[in-house]
């Protein structure tokens, strides 16, 4: 969101967590960025509606959408071993969640024959991941968001383009204070995508 905002671009920071995102969005505007806060929970399909129809009464477009939500539930089990609930709330969150939020905001691109949407994915789901152990419900989630942004794309008119990006083992709430690179690595190729 800063580098976002640092390039020009008026973002707008959406959480399911009204405290933490109107945190995040006061800091940054403390920095002089162009951030607003918005409420979404991406596994509540009125909320991402609600939102949507926010956006377009407020902005009336919307240039870029960056699909950033995501969870690993994962102990490493083994896939028909782990409780199918996680299965269910990975695929919810990481693919459901995005297929939702495209959905509803997809038309504001379509009046304006412009978009760019960025799915963020991971080399978990490339389909040679399927064939080692491990992390089952998170690869099959990220592996079936693959396969969704090549869909849209082919579905895709206009200058309206979709792509997914492996940010690759970032230092975040999920990656850990041990993984390798800092978000604003990660957050390369999200900007040039954008």
């Amino acid at each position: 969101v800063r580098q976002l905002a640092m390039d020009g671009f008026k973002v707008i920071l959406t959480s399911r967590n009204s405290e933490t995102g109107h945190a995040a969005a006061q800091k940054l505007q403390e920095s002089y960025l162009d951030v607003s806060f918005m409420i979404m929970d991406i596994n509540n399909q009125t909320s991402i509606r609600q939102a949507a129809a926010t956006v377009s009464e407020q902005y009336g477009r919307l240039d870029v959408l960056i699909n950033n939500a995501g969870i690993y539930l994962d102990e490493n089990k083994k896939l028909v071993n782990m409780d199918p609930s996680d299965l269910e709330k990975t695929i919810t969150t990481n693919f459901f969640g995005a297929y939702y939020v495209i959905r509803s905001f997809m038309p504001l691109m379509e009046q304006q024959a412009y978009g760019r949407i960025i799915n963020i994915s991971s080399e978990y789901g490339s389909m040679s991941e399927m064939s080692s152990r491990g992390v089952g419900a998170y690869k099959l989630s990220k592996l079936i968001l693959n396969g969704l942004t090549r869909l849209i794309a082919a579905e895709s008119e206009n200058d309206i383009k979709i792509n997914a990006v492996d940010p690759g083992w970032v230092s975040s709430d999920m990656g850990g204070s041990s993984a390798p690179r800092t978000p604003e690595q990660a957050a390369r190729s999200i900007l040039w995508l954008a």
